[in-house]
Order: C-alpha cells, then sequence, then structure tokens
C-alpha cells in the first residue's frame, strides 16, 4: 500500500488575498486565462506555475525563491497535513461537499500497485511540466487520489486551523493545517490501508515518476523527498463526489458516414434538441445521442451489440467505430459540445453518460483501465494553496 505523508508546505502568508494570488490548473488555462491572472497580482501563482518567455524555467525558478526570501510565501516549521474542502451545487442541482487531505503520495512504479491509474491516457507533451519541476524542485499542482480504504472521511470531519477560503464560480475551496501528531498518523493509517485510485493529474504523476528516478540517479538515494508528490486524497464515497461526462466529438469523417457506422450497433431515432434535463433522460434509459448539424438522435443499444464489451459507453463508441477513419476529440459540458456542432467546427459529436462510482471502484480492484477521458470530476482543484518541495528544507 502506498505511504502518505506529511511534509513542510510552502504557502502564502498570512492575511493574503487568496483572490489575488490562487489560480485553476495550468492545463485548463487559455492564454487570456493567464493574462488575467498575471495581471491580477504580481504573485499570482501563474507566474510560477505558467512561465513564459525566455529562460521561463530558470525565471519560474527566481521568482518562487524571491518570494520565499521576501515573505511573500512562507514554510511550515514542521511537517503538516492540508485539510482541503471544495462546498458547491453540482449539475444537477444538489448540494455537495468533498473533503481531502493534501499530503505527499509515494511515487510507484508503473503496474507495481498502491497507486493505481483507472483510464488510459492520451498522448500529451509532458516536457514542460518536467522541466519545470526540475527548475522550481517544487510540486505546483497537485494530482487527485481517491481513496478506498474507509474511514478517510470521518478523520478529516473536526476542523483544523484555519488558514483562508475563496469562492470561485460559486465554489468555495477552503483550507486548514493539521499539525498534531496523533491526527497526523490517524490520517497515514487510513490513506495507507489501501489502493489509492487517480481520478485526476495521470500526467502529472507520471511526471513524478520520471523526476524521482532522475533524483535517485544524481543523488544515489532512495529517501528523498522526489519519492514522493503533492496529492489531494479524498474518500471514494458517492455523496461527496461529482462526476461528469466528457463527451466525443468527431472530425475527419461525415455526419452522415458516422452515423451510418454506429447505426450497426445502435437503432438511430429523432431526438430533440439537447438540454440539461437530456444528460439525466439518458441516465434514466441507457441511451447516447448523436449531435450533428442536421439535428439529433438517440443512439440506443442493439440488443447483442455489445455482448463481450464492457458496460462503458465510451468503451461501446471505441468497439463501434473500431473500424472508422474517424477522429475522435473529447469536450466536457453540453453548450460547449453543442456550440462545436452548431458552428461547424466539428461535424458531429456523441453526449455520452457520466460513469458511475461502482464502475471506477471495479475497475480499480480488477486492475482494468477505462476508455481515455471517461471521468470528469469537479470542481477543479485550485493551484497554489498549497506547495511541497521536492528536495529537503534542512
Amino acid at each position: 500500500m502506498p505511504a502518505f505523508e506529511p511534509f513542510r508546505a510552502h504557502r502564502y502568508a498570512p492575511g493574503t488575498d487568496l483572490d489575488a494570488v490562487i489560480a485553476p490548473p495550468y492545463d485548463v488555462l487559455s492564454d487570456a486565462d493567464v493574462d488575467e491572472l498575471a495581471a491580477r497580482d504580481a504573485h499570482n501563482i501563474v507566474h510560477v506555475d505558467v512561465p513564459r518567455g525566455s529562460d521561463r524555467y530558470a525565471r519560474a525558478s527566481a521568482t518562487l525563491r524571491a518570494w520565499l526570501d521576501e515573505g511573500v510565501l512562507v514554510t511550515d516549521a514542521e511537517p503538516t497535513f492540508t485539510v482541503y474542502r471544495m462546498s458547491f451545487t453540482d449539475a444537477t442541482g444538489a448540494a455537495r461537499s468533498i473533503v481531502g487531505v493534501l499530503g505527499g503520495l509515494e511515487v510507484v512504479d508503473e503496474g507495481a500497485g498502491g497507486v493505481l491509474p483507472h483510464e488510459r491516457t492520451t498522448p500529451k507533451a509532458k516536457t514542460d511540466r518536467l522541466d519545470l519541476t526540475r527548475a522550481t524542485a517544487v510540486n505546483l499542482s497537485p494530482v487527485w487520489g481517491l481513496s478506498l480504504a474507509h474511514g478517510l472521511t470521518d478523520a478529516l470531519r473536526e476542523p483544523g486551523e484555519p488558514l483562508g477560503s475563496l469562492v470561485v464560480d460559486g465554489v468555495t475551496h477552503s483550507v486548514e493545517r493539521i499539525a498534531d501528531p496523533d491526527r497526523i498518523a490517524r490520517i497515514r493509517a487510513i490513506v495507507g490501508a489501501d489502493d489509492v485510485l487517480i481520478a485526476d493529474g495521470h500526467h502529472r504523476y507520471a511526471i513524478s515518476r520520471t523526476y524521482r528516478d532522475e533524483v535517485r540517479r544524481a543523488s544515489g538515494r532512495t529517501g528523498t523527498d522526489a519519492e514522493l508528490t503533492l496529492t489531494f486524497v479524498n474518500e471514494l464515497v458517492a455523496d461527496q463526489l461529482s462526476i461528469e461526462a466528457i463527451h466525443r466529438v468527431y472530425t475527419r469523417v461525415t455526419a452522415a458516414r458516422l452515423a451510418d457506422e454506429l447505426a450497426a450497433h445502435f437503432d438511430l431515432s429523432p431526438a430533440g434538441d439537447p438540454t440539461p434535463a437530456t444528460l439525466a433522460e439518458m441516465n434514466d434509459t441507457g441511451r447516447l445521442m448523436l449531435l450533428t448539424a442536421a439535428g439529433a438522435h438517440w443512439l440506443t443499444p442493439r440488443e447483442g451489440a455489445f455482448d463481450g464489451v464492457r458496460a462503458l459507453d465510451g468503451a461501446w463508441l471505441e468497439h463501434a467505430l473500431a473500424a472508422s477513419e474517424a477522429e475522435v476529440g473529447y469536450q466536457h459540458g453540453l453548450a460547449e459540445v453543442a456550440g462545436l456542432v452548431a458552428s461547424g467546427a466539428v461535424p458531429a459529436a456523441v453526449l455520452i453518460r457520466p460513469t458511475s462510482l461502482d464502475e471506477i471502484e471495479r475497475t480499480a480492484r480488477e486492475g482494468l483501465l477505462m476508455p481515455p477521458k471517461s471521468t470528469f470530476f469537479a470542481p477543479k482543484l485550485r493551484t497554489g494553496l498549497v506547495l511541497r518541495p521536492t528536495a529537503s528544507l534542512d
């Protein structure tokens, strides 16, 4: 089972306006987003997390060191855990409250167990994050892990030392410090009692493995802070998690050709324009929806068409389009998908249903992998609330 350890965190100094300095994760930011955040405050975390221009990694490192020297960032005197709470209303209108803990999760070899992926990843450039980690020796954005152990929610129910909060897009993000040795020991024991499933941040975790191996070769040691990576861990419980679908968009194919290819596995019937209620109806009826500029169609699986195929919408579409020349892309959000089709940016798209928690846990327990982009965990964790050094501070 994986180690989960407290660490001496870098944090913004007490009294800092967190709304001015905290940012979304780097991989959801557009250039315009970065411009806005950088202009918001000279100490916004994007100045380190999304450096620009020539020698950007060296400049990110210099900026981080200057903030530490000037007291913009302060460092915990002792290793701590950080409770991170998110309260919000999900896409169905239900009130939710997620509670987890930020700590250092063990970086394990691929296939070694303990820390498990839950879906295949798409090819993605990793050089940027690796170069930034090398330059700064800090984990900036956390991986999101789901603990399959029981009891973590109860262990985090009691508040820690309040450190601050901010509200972003209707989501309240708040953090608390835990320094009490008994609480730290309890949290370590719970997380270390069972597997941790990576919900979000597969690429960040893979980068941490590469970085760990580089530090091992350079130092000749296996006991450095690079053996762990910054991770938010919460319990895999239904009342906390908000899981949304990542829909499929298709290019390099006509809408008519895609409909013909899908018709071998699905019955197609006319449907009205999609609304938020459509997603609930899809869940109730077990249907998917094809969107084209000419209109929408329900996709009802034909009897026996998916025998032997996992009961996942993404897996069904991979099976149905295995011989197709269509190129698949991924887009979260009903309005965003409908807009792509209406504008002609893509000829067709398929709305799919969210993956259930039961299927996510079964996947983990059986050592299986879902198709890429099978789940979208919301809301997104903020960057900058806690930074984790990957080199000893002593």
